[in-house]
């Protein structure tokens, strides 16, 4: 049978479920709400059905779920498969071997490439076969240090066909950062690049790793370096390094490894002294990717698919490399920025020179080309045709923004929400279950199935419909999410499951409205207590996002005496904008008033040349905050720019804050 045919029942094109049930969705969907429902209430059929019919496994499971010992809930017990096999193998077997695999393209290098299904199978299998001969073996670590380049993938893909487990470390990361992952996942091998590549300078990735390696107390065995000869050759260290080319060997098949064997380690970002090694297992994610390819994003399998994200965020993981390769499309990789490479025509550019079908991004990279280019003069001479759905993920998106993209790019906007823990989407507008592409304004969307969302306030009753709380997932999680923190479950029960016992703590904040869609406002510790009041960071910056002037927001909570909390708004304005800054922020005073009201207590507005952000999209509130009260605020290694921190306290200053605050640094977890 081939996948299409198999994925024709459990995507609900043959079949509609149907089951008695007392959880809220709109019902205007019966397809969704059927196939939600069973979700829900027959977890096992539901989820057996999907896992059968869309993955193929050397041996079959004992039992669906295993829910005996919450929170680590187990999936598909007794089964075993490959993740690598049902990437690339498959696909070759059902004749598929030559469609393009990978599409790399990279302005900042000039170069497009494309690697077919034959071919990465081939070298992924010689990769396995070399890496094999290095000893790597089932449940060994292998750390990845590599730019976004399709060896990166074939490095996860060859380190899972020998039921070995992957870390992928983002490129550029700081020596500090990866001794801290080193010596937690401990490594038999690491694979790294020689170098990545921004714009206007190279980054020396083996520098970085020797450094690190230096430092760290755990030594791998050896390194395996590829050369990007195209943009630099590197001096290798003898004693450890080995050439990419130098261990290729004859190709070695796929060992099966157990359904709950981790395929990942992924360390999110932060400044504990504990690394949070999120443990994804490998049948559930496998099953739930390859089933949201369809039902969430509608993608077919002669689609081509673009994720701009990067491996070494969750993102990149989930549907840059696996989830496309799964479903037998093909995924892009693009090493560039949206505006800087060289110009804010790219997005355009990939789009018809790609014919991308689909495209998944964050806000940032839409609001990067708005502030540029808010008239598409670059981007006009660019069809954009092929074109069917935007999805947006990783921050929350402004009415502004939204309605900018959807008015240039002419398709549907679709939010998602989701988290590194969670490694696909927990609320979606589902394009393959016929969803109405037209969601109520500023929601993530209804929950996805086996996701029983709950809004519940700080003593752990339910709030009412549009009441503002802390966003949680009632137990057990569907298939995919993660199963513990590597080597430590105490951290995974204590951060994630203390709070709210017998619920998954997003900590996040939303609510959820009479017809169960859920809006995601903001991180719980993003919400400002004004006097009493809990107001959202995000509606407040929806309504700065309405001036026509201004290019980007973002309002956090700082100190005052009487109402406990008020909000302060740094902006950044459009290109050519000349307007005083004066009368700017008194428009703005005046815009919040209007919109949100007085209670909103908003008068604190100060102009900076750039926000911080992660390099995933997401604005640092409350470094920001901390910062304005004279906090030593230590951040984590994934900002994008420490240095815009000078602008932000000279700011803070002008409005009464940051007094006696140094300026923020990167911390070094050790």
């Amino acid at each position: 049978m081939s996948l299409s045919q198999k994925s024709n029942d459990v995507f609900g094109s043959n079949r509609q479920f149907t089951a008695s049930s007392s959880v809220c969705i709109d019902s205007g969907n019966p397809l969704y709400h059927d196939v939600y429902r069973r979700s829900i209430e027959e977890p096992k059929a539901f989820w057996g059905e999907v896992a059968e019919q869309l993955i193929d496994w050397d041996k079959p499971w004992d039992n669906v779920m295993d829910d005996s010992n919450r929170p680590f809930t187990k999936w598909y017990v007794g089964g075993q498969l490959n993740a690598c096999y049902n990437a690339l193998d498959r696909h070759v077997l059902n004749n598929k071997g030559k469609k393009v695999a990978l599409i790399h393209d990279s302005p900042m290098t000039n170069t497009i490439r494309r690697v077919t299904y034959n071919e990465l199978l081939e070298k992924v299998s010689r990769l396995a076969g070399g890496l094999k001969k290095l000893g790597v073996k089932k449940g060994d670590r292998v750390v990845i240090y590599m730019p976004l380049i399709p060896e990166a993938i074939m490095a996860m893909l060859a380190t899972v066909r020998l039921g070995a487990i992957h870390s992928v470390v983002f490129g550029g990361f700081a020596a500090s950062e990866l001794c801290t992952r080193i010596e937690h996942a401990e490594p038999k091998v690491i694979i790294a690049a020689n170098c990545g590549i921004e714009p206007n300078k190279i980054i020396h990735y083996l520098d970085i790793l020797h450094e690190a390696v230096e430092m760290s107390k755990w030594k791998p065995q050896t390194n395996v370096i590829y050369q990007r000869t195209n943009i630099l050759v590197s001096e290798l260290d003898k004693r450890m390094d080995v050439t990419w080319e130098s261990i290729l060997d004859e190709p070695t098949g796929c060992v099966p490894v157990d359904a709950n064997d981790p395929l990942y380690i992924l360390y999110t970002s932060g400044t504990t002294d504990k690394p949070k090694g999120i443990t994804r297992p490998t049948g559930g994610h496998l099953v739930t990717l390859m089933y949201t390819m369809d039902t969430i994003y509608g993608v077919q399998p002669d689609d081509v698919w673009w994720s701009a994200s990067d491996l070494g965020w969750v993102v990149g993981h989930s549907y840059i490399c696996y989830g496309p390769l799964l479903y037998g499309a093909t995924s892009i990789m693009y090493e560039g920025k949206p505006d800087r490479t060289p110009d804010p025509a790219q997005y355009f550019r990939l789009i018809e020179q790609h014919k991308v079908t689909a495209l998944f991004s964050v806000p940032t990279s839409f609001r990067v080309l708005r502030r540029t280019d808010p008239d598409v003069k670059y981007g006009k001479k660019y069809s954009i045709k092929s074109l069917r759905t935007i999805f947006i993920a990783g921050e929350h998106c402004d009415s502004e923004t939204k309605t900018w993209i959807e008015k240039t790019f002419r398709v549907p906007v679709l939010n998602n929400w989701w988290q590194t823990e969670t490694g696909s989407a927990i609320t979606a507008t589902c394009v393959g279950l016929a969803q109405n592409l037209n969601p109520p304004k500023f929601t993530t969307g209804l929950p996805f199935c086996g996701y029983d969302i709950r809004v519940l306030n700080a003593d752990g009753t339910e709030a009412d419909p549009n009441e503002l709380g802390r966003l949680v997932v009632k137990l057990p999680l569907p298939p995919g999410t993660m199963s513990t923190l590597y080597r430590n479950d105490q951290l995974f029960e204590q951060v994630y499951f203390h709070k709210y016992p017998g619920y998954y703590d997003t900590m996040d904040a939303g609510y959820k409205d009479e017809k169960g869609y859920i809006y995601v406002t903001a991180r719980d510790d993003d919400v400002i207590n004004v006097a009493g009041h809990r107001i959202s960071t995000s509606s407040l910056e929806d309504a700065v996002l309405r001036h026509p002037d201004i290019a980007d927001a973002a309002v956090f909570g700082v100190p005052e005496p009487t109402k406990g909390q008020i909000p302060l708004c740094l902006y950044v304005i459009k290109d050519g904008v000349t307007k005083a800054t004066t009368k700017l922020s008194v428009e703005l005073i005046t815009l919040i008033r209007d919109v949100i009201g007085p209670i909103a207590a908003f008068r604190l507005v100060g102009r900076v040349d750039n926000l911080p952000r992660t390099r995933s999209g997401k604005t640092m509130r409350k470094a920001m905050g901390e910062f304005a009260a004279n906090k030593t605020v230590i951040l984590p290694a994934t900002i994008e720019d420490v240095g815009v921190f000078d602008d932000i306290k000279r700011a803070l200053q002008e409005l009464g804050y940051a007094m006696n605050a140094p300026i923020p640094t990167i911390g070094n977890k050790k």
